[in-house]
């Protein structure tokens, strides 16, 4: 199911939300100050690009990291996070949208305040 899954989600929209999630990436690795956010973006981007079968782990973040999650978070985050949030409401309205749905208020999470999960099979 999760293969099933994973195929339908990338024809979807999967692959263009993990491009733009490494670009994301890539514009924060410009700056110095934006290099540990921008390291976890890419990592977002492969799970975005493939999110069926893979779980997250809680990472407790250092005092630097909390402090750039909260940074990440006024600025920039939240325009991420009611995208994600609004995407994932728009496909559980059909009972076929509700994993992908689920899916997005997972990334919606992880969006808001990136440091500190780290994504494994």
């Amino acid at each position: 199911m999760k293969t099933l899954g994973n195929i339908l989600w990338f024809i979807l929209g999967g692959f263009i939300g993990a491009i733009f999630t490494f670009l994301e990436g890539l514009i924060l690795c410009l700056t110095i100050i934006g290099i540990p956010v921008g390291l976890q973006m890419f990592k977002l981007a492969k799970f975005i690009f493939w999110p069926f079968g893979k779980r997250v782990e809680n990472v407790k973040p250092s005092g630097f990291k909390s402090f750039m999650n909260i940074v990440w978070a006024v600025f920039f985050g939240w325009e991420n996070f009611i995208g994600y949030g609004l995407v994932g409401l728009i496909l559980c309205i059909t009972i076929i949208g509700i994993p992908f749905g689920k899916q997005y208020f997972k990334i919606a999470r992880f969006i808001l305040t990136p440091l500190g999960y780290d994504f494994v099979k």
